[in-house]
Protein backbone atom coordinates (compact mmCIF):
# COMPACT_ATOMS: atom_id res chain seq x y z
CA UNK A 1 0.00 0.00 0.00
CA UNK A 2 0.86 3.68 -0.67
CA UNK A 3 1.62 5.34 2.89
CA UNK A 4 2.41 8.66 4.19
CA UNK A 5 3.20 10.66 7.33
CA UNK A 6 0.63 13.53 8.58
CA UNK A 7 2.00 15.43 11.15
CA UNK A 8 -0.39 18.36 12.89
CA UNK A 9 1.98 20.96 13.85
CA UNK A 10 1.39 23.63 16.27
CA UNK A 11 4.08 25.66 17.60
CA UNK A 12 6.62 22.79 17.11
CA UNK A 13 10.01 25.17 15.79
CA UNK A 14 11.85 23.09 18.84
CA UNK A 15 10.52 19.60 17.99
CA UNK A 16 9.36 19.57 14.53
CA UNK A 17 12.83 18.70 12.63
CA UNK A 18 14.19 15.91 15.17
CA UNK A 19 10.73 14.23 14.27
CA UNK A 20 10.92 14.81 10.74
CA UNK A 21 14.56 13.26 10.95
CA UNK A 22 13.62 10.42 13.04
CA UNK A 23 10.99 9.44 10.33
CA UNK A 24 12.94 9.16 7.83
CA UNK A 25 14.69 6.38 9.14
CA UNK A 26 11.10 3.94 8.62
CA UNK A 27 11.64 2.26 5.53
CA UNK A 28 9.94 3.46 2.56
CA UNK A 29 9.39 6.99 3.83
CA UNK A 30 11.39 9.52 2.07
CA UNK A 31 10.89 13.48 2.20
CA UNK A 32 7.91 13.50 -0.16
CA UNK A 33 5.71 11.34 2.14
CA UNK A 34 6.13 13.51 5.07
CA UNK A 35 3.25 15.95 5.07
CA UNK A 36 3.55 18.68 7.80
CA UNK A 37 0.06 20.46 8.53
CA UNK A 38 0.96 23.70 10.33
CA UNK A 39 -2.46 24.77 12.00
CA UNK A 40 -1.41 28.38 12.02
CA UNK A 41 1.77 28.82 14.38
CA UNK A 42 3.13 31.74 14.89
CA UNK A 43 6.87 30.80 15.72
CA UNK A 44 9.10 29.22 12.88
CA UNK A 45 7.30 26.20 12.42
CA UNK A 46 6.32 26.35 9.21
CA UNK A 47 10.71 27.38 8.28
CA UNK A 48 11.09 24.60 9.65
CA UNK A 49 9.01 22.35 7.62
CA UNK A 50 10.73 24.01 4.76
CA UNK A 51 14.19 23.50 5.39
CA UNK A 52 13.29 19.71 5.81
CA UNK A 53 12.25 20.06 2.32
CA UNK A 54 9.00 18.02 3.42
CA UNK A 55 5.19 18.81 2.11
CA UNK A 56 3.74 21.48 4.00
CA UNK A 57 0.31 22.81 4.39
CA UNK A 58 -0.56 26.05 6.59
CA UNK A 59 -3.33 27.06 8.08
CA UNK A 60 -3.72 31.09 7.77
CA UNK A 61 -5.00 30.79 11.65
CA UNK A 62 -5.01 28.15 14.37
CA UNK A 63 -7.87 25.57 13.51
CA UNK A 64 -7.77 22.81 16.01
CA UNK A 65 -5.73 19.08 15.55
CA UNK A 66 -8.84 17.65 14.04
CA UNK A 67 -8.98 20.40 11.35
CA UNK A 68 -5.22 20.22 10.85
CA UNK A 69 -5.47 16.15 10.63
CA UNK A 70 -8.83 16.43 8.29
CA UNK A 71 -6.49 19.08 6.39
CA UNK A 72 -3.77 16.40 6.04
CA UNK A 73 -5.78 13.27 5.06
CA UNK A 74 -7.36 15.49 2.09
CA UNK A 75 -4.05 16.19 0.70
CA UNK A 76 -2.76 12.46 0.85
CA UNK A 77 -6.16 11.84 -0.81
CA UNK A 78 -5.20 14.37 -3.22
CA UNK A 79 -1.70 12.85 -3.84
CA UNK A 80 -3.02 9.15 -4.33
CA UNK A 81 -1.72 7.77 -0.81
CA UNK A 82 -4.46 4.70 0.65
CA UNK A 83 -3.19 5.40 4.58
CA UNK A 84 -2.33 7.62 6.46
CA UNK A 85 0.19 7.43 9.52
CA UNK A 86 -0.33 10.22 12.25
CA UNK A 87 2.55 11.40 14.48
CA UNK A 88 2.27 14.42 17.16
CA UNK A 89 5.49 16.91 16.27
CA UNK A 90 6.27 16.98 19.97
CA UNK A 91 8.07 13.98 19.93
CA UNK A 92 6.06 11.59 21.82
CA UNK A 93 6.27 9.25 19.64
CA UNK A 94 9.60 7.47 17.94
CA UNK A 95 10.35 6.11 15.08
CA UNK A 96 10.02 2.54 16.31
CA UNK A 97 6.76 2.98 17.57
CA UNK A 98 5.83 4.60 14.21
CA UNK A 99 7.46 2.05 12.01
CA UNK A 100 5.30 -0.39 14.66
CA UNK A 101 1.92 0.95 13.52
CA UNK A 102 2.76 1.34 9.94
CA UNK A 103 3.08 -2.32 9.84
CA UNK A 104 0.33 -3.80 12.06
CA UNK A 105 -1.91 -4.29 8.98
CA UNK A 106 -1.48 -5.58 5.13
CA UNK A 107 -5.06 -4.02 4.27
CA UNK A 108 -5.18 -0.19 4.07
CA UNK A 109 -8.22 -0.38 4.79
CA UNK A 110 -7.84 -1.35 8.55
CA UNK A 111 -7.68 1.41 10.86
CA UNK A 112 -4.55 0.91 13.50
CA UNK A 113 -4.27 2.75 17.39
CA UNK A 114 -1.21 2.90 19.18
CA UNK A 115 -1.82 2.00 22.54
CA UNK A 116 0.49 3.57 25.55
CA UNK A 117 0.94 2.39 28.74
CA UNK A 118 0.67 5.81 30.95
CA UNK A 119 2.55 4.74 33.86
CA UNK A 120 5.32 3.14 32.63
CA UNK A 121 5.54 6.14 30.39
CA UNK A 122 5.69 8.18 33.73
CA UNK A 123 3.17 10.61 31.99
CA UNK A 124 1.77 13.61 34.16
CA UNK A 125 -0.86 12.03 36.33
CA UNK A 126 -4.01 14.62 34.93
CA UNK A 127 -2.85 12.75 31.48
CA UNK A 128 -3.54 9.10 32.73
CA UNK A 129 -6.41 10.52 34.50
CA UNK A 130 -8.09 11.86 31.85
CA UNK A 131 -7.37 9.08 29.05
CA UNK A 132 -8.62 6.19 31.49
CA UNK A 133 -12.03 8.39 31.74
CA UNK A 134 -12.12 8.75 27.71
CA UNK A 135 -11.56 5.22 27.33
CA UNK A 136 -14.16 3.98 29.30
CA UNK A 137 -16.83 6.42 27.95
CA UNK A 138 -16.10 6.04 24.34
CA UNK A 139 -15.34 2.52 24.59
CA UNK A 140 -19.53 2.13 26.21
CA UNK A 141 -21.02 4.32 23.01
CA UNK A 142 -18.60 2.52 20.67
CA UNK A 143 -19.24 -0.90 22.27
CA UNK A 144 -15.97 -2.59 22.17
CA UNK A 145 -13.17 -1.71 24.39
CA UNK A 146 -10.70 0.95 23.37
CA UNK A 147 -7.56 0.89 25.04
CA UNK A 148 -5.85 4.29 24.20
CA UNK A 149 -8.80 6.84 22.70
CA UNK A 150 -6.18 9.45 22.55
CA UNK A 151 -2.97 8.44 21.38
CA UNK A 152 -2.35 10.37 18.23
CA UNK A 153 -0.32 7.61 16.75
CA UNK A 154 -2.43 6.52 14.41
CA UNK A 155 -3.31 4.77 10.61
CA UNK A 156 -5.85 5.73 8.98
CA UNK A 157 -7.51 4.58 6.01
CA UNK A 158 -7.36 7.50 4.05
CA UNK A 159 -10.62 7.59 1.66
CA UNK A 160 -13.18 5.74 4.41
CA UNK A 161 -12.11 8.07 6.93
CA UNK A 162 -12.74 11.01 5.62
CA UNK A 163 -15.99 9.51 4.23
CA UNK A 164 -17.19 9.24 7.69
CA UNK A 165 -17.89 13.05 7.94
CA UNK A 166 -16.22 13.91 11.25
CA UNK A 167 -17.23 17.73 11.89
CA UNK A 168 -14.51 17.81 15.32
CA UNK A 169 -12.19 20.56 14.95
CA UNK A 170 -9.93 20.20 17.80
CA UNK A 171 -8.50 17.13 20.38
CA UNK A 172 -12.25 15.83 19.83
CA UNK A 173 -11.64 14.11 16.36
CA UNK A 174 -9.50 11.29 17.43
CA UNK A 175 -12.71 10.34 19.60
CA UNK A 176 -15.28 11.12 17.54
CA UNK A 177 -13.88 8.97 14.61
CA UNK A 178 -13.38 5.90 16.87
CA UNK A 179 -16.78 5.99 17.28
CA UNK A 180 -17.92 6.69 13.58
CA UNK A 181 -15.75 3.80 12.86
CA UNK A 182 -17.30 1.48 14.57
CA UNK A 183 -20.47 2.51 13.76
CA UNK A 184 -19.39 2.23 10.20
CA UNK A 185 -17.96 -1.28 10.80
CA UNK A 186 -14.36 -0.45 9.30
CA UNK A 187 -11.72 -2.92 11.46
CA UNK A 188 -9.44 -1.26 14.40
CA UNK A 189 -5.83 -3.28 14.98
CA UNK A 190 -4.97 -1.54 18.40
CA UNK A 191 -1.10 -1.68 18.70
CA UNK A 192 1.21 -1.73 22.44
CA UNK A 193 3.65 1.25 21.58
CA UNK A 194 6.62 3.26 23.30
CA UNK A 195 6.81 6.83 23.97
CA UNK A 196 8.67 9.15 25.47
CA UNK A 197 7.93 12.03 27.79
CA UNK A 198 9.88 14.71 28.53
CA UNK A 199 10.10 15.97 32.34
CA UNK A 200 7.33 18.26 32.75
CA UNK A 201 9.74 21.29 32.93
CA UNK A 202 10.72 20.53 29.35
CA UNK A 203 6.91 19.11 28.10
CA UNK A 204 5.49 21.09 25.44
CA UNK A 205 1.79 20.34 25.13
CA UNK A 206 -1.28 22.08 24.01
CA UNK A 207 -3.83 19.83 25.44
CA UNK A 208 -5.84 20.80 28.72
CA UNK A 209 -6.47 17.96 30.90
CA UNK A 210 -9.58 19.93 32.27
CA UNK A 211 -11.04 21.37 29.19
CA UNK A 212 -10.66 19.18 26.17
CA UNK A 213 -12.15 16.14 28.26
CA UNK A 214 -14.77 18.06 28.38
CA UNK A 215 -15.26 18.78 24.52
CA UNK A 216 -14.49 14.92 23.85
CA UNK A 217 -17.65 14.15 25.78
CA UNK A 218 -19.66 16.87 24.43
CA UNK A 219 -18.57 16.06 21.09
CA UNK A 220 -18.99 12.20 22.32
CA UNK A 221 -22.91 12.94 23.05
CA UNK A 222 -23.39 14.67 19.60
CA UNK A 223 -21.79 12.38 17.52
CA UNK A 224 -23.98 9.26 19.02
CA UNK A 225 -26.78 11.09 18.58
CA UNK A 226 -25.75 12.04 14.55
CA UNK A 227 -25.21 8.12 14.59
CA UNK A 228 -28.74 7.49 15.31
CA UNK A 229 -30.02 9.45 13.10
CA UNK A 230 -28.13 7.68 10.49
CA UNK A 231 -29.09 4.33 11.53
CA UNK A 232 -32.75 5.54 12.03
CA UNK A 233 -32.96 6.69 8.42
CA UNK A 234 -34.21 4.72 5.43
CA UNK A 235 -31.17 6.26 3.56
CA UNK A 236 -28.57 5.25 6.14
CA UNK A 237 -24.88 6.15 4.64
CA UNK A 238 -24.09 2.55 2.95
CA UNK A 239 -21.47 1.07 5.35
CA UNK A 240 -17.55 1.50 4.47
CA UNK A 241 -16.59 -2.12 5.49
CA UNK A 242 -18.67 -5.03 5.57
CA UNK A 243 -17.09 -7.23 8.19
CA UNK A 244 -18.82 -7.40 12.23
CA UNK A 245 -14.98 -7.87 13.71
CA UNK A 246 -11.99 -6.56 13.75
CA UNK A 247 -9.30 -7.61 11.47
CA UNK A 248 -6.52 -10.11 12.61
CA UNK A 249 -2.50 -8.00 13.46
CA UNK A 250 -0.50 -8.86 10.74
CA UNK A 251 1.90 -11.11 11.34
CA UNK A 252 4.98 -9.48 10.15
CA UNK A 253 7.96 -8.54 12.92
CA UNK A 254 7.15 -5.30 14.45
CA UNK A 255 10.17 -4.23 16.21
CA UNK A 256 10.31 -3.57 19.70
CA UNK A 257 7.16 -1.52 20.10
CA UNK A 258 4.59 -4.84 21.56
CA UNK A 259 2.25 -6.91 19.44
CA UNK A 260 -1.13 -6.00 17.73
CA UNK A 261 -4.13 -7.35 18.87
CA UNK A 262 -7.78 -6.66 17.52
CA UNK A 263 -10.81 -5.70 19.88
Amino acid sequence: MRVCVVVPSYQASKTLASVLDDLLRIEGIGRSDLLVVDDGSTDATADVARASGVHLISHQTNRGKGAALRTGLAEARQLGYAAALTVDADGQHPANAARAVLAASDDPNDLVLGVRDLVAARAPRSNQLSNRFSNMVISGFAMRRLRDTQCGLRRYPVTPTLALGCKAEGYAFEAEVLLRASAAKIPIVQLPVDVLYPPEHERVTHFDSVRDPARIVATVLRTMADIHVLRSSPRSVQRIVTSDTDRQPSSRPRGAAGSAAAE
